[in-house]
């Protein structure tokens, strides 16, 4: 099965380059400490503002600090809140979504109220009204962009429940009597991640967006520590006399965020059975 995804998935020279992108920025992510020339929060008072350079290859901020160093530990930044906070919304729109699509009725009808009332709130200005209660950090940040998250996932498990449910493989295991987790986790789950994954590429994309966006605004990730988002925001303070600052981080949010978006892309498209069939005629 593995092989048959990846065979598909390679025809997408795009998702490719994506993936490629990926592991890059990855690699390059957990490698900060050898990679970074200089440490990202060094200062070097007499090279203040300094351009592109042979010694600062992005240049420097308004404290000496070298851009690149910088972006590479926020890279690790990014990251970090990326898939720790996809981890949690997964893991609660999974739970809530199988016990909604598995047992139906009233306990469905509960929980899909309360994802709708949830969705009627604007995720980006709920993120921003918690923290305004909270310390702002990074920690918080991943916890906050996981709980505001779940519930595309909560609806996507819960239909993939509701059609895997009424196949006959679960009316046999209910026939030889499987307890409701065993046939849950063992039995529907299994079958029913397909769409997980594909969701889980786009909400990666999103929550390095979410949390530049609130670095930027002074609420993610704190100063002195390096973020692409609190990057941007002195990039903002000084647009007149230093481009880089804003060009570099921008285009680092960018391939990142089409990155994972286009894998996203071509994981769909790879696990679609019903696109196989097409293939095969």
């Amino acid at each position: 099965m593995i092989k048959i995804i990846w065979k598909r998935f390679r025809k997408n020279s795009l998702s490719v380059a994506g993936l490629a992108a990926i592991v890059f920025l990855a690699v390059i992510a957990l490698f900060a400490p050898v990679v970074s020339p200089y440490e990202p929060t060094a200062i070097d008072v007499y090279n203040v503002l300094s351009p592109p350079n042979s010694s600062h290859l992005f240049g420097t901020d308004e404290l000496g600090r070298d851009v690149l160093s910088r972006m590479i530990w926020g890279a690790r930044a990014s990251l970090k809140v990326g898939f720790i906070a996809v981890g949690i919304a997964i893991t609660i729109g999974c739970i809530l979504g199988s016990v909604s699509g598995f047992y139906g009725g009233r306990i469905d009808a509960i929980i899909m109220r309360f994802v709708d009332i949830m969705l009627a709130f604007p995720t980006f200005f709920l993120i921003l009204a918690v923290i305004s209660i909270v310390e702002p950090s990074i920690s918080t940040i991943m916890i906050i962009i996981g709980l505001t998250g779940w519930m595309d996932v909560a609806r996507l498990v819960r239909a993939e429940f509701l059609t895997i449910k009424e196949r006959d493989f679960i009316s046999a295991a209910k026939a030889v009597g499987a307890k409701d987790l065993r046939i849950i986790f063992r039995h529907i789950m299994p079958n029913a991640l397909s769409p997980v994954f594909v969701a889980a590429t786009f909400g990666i994309a999103g929550a390095i967006l979410v949390e530049s966006g609130l670095s930027f605004l002074g609420l993610g990730v704190q100063p002195p520590e390096p973020s692409w988002g609190n990057i941007l925001t002195s990039g903002k303070d000084n647009i007149t006399v230093a481009w880089w600052l804003s060009l570099f981080p921008g285009i680092a949010i960018l391939i990142t965020v089409l990155s994972y978006n286009l894998v996203g892309e071509g994981l769909r498209d790879a696990l679609d059975p019903r696109l196989w069939g097409k293939e095969k005629n």
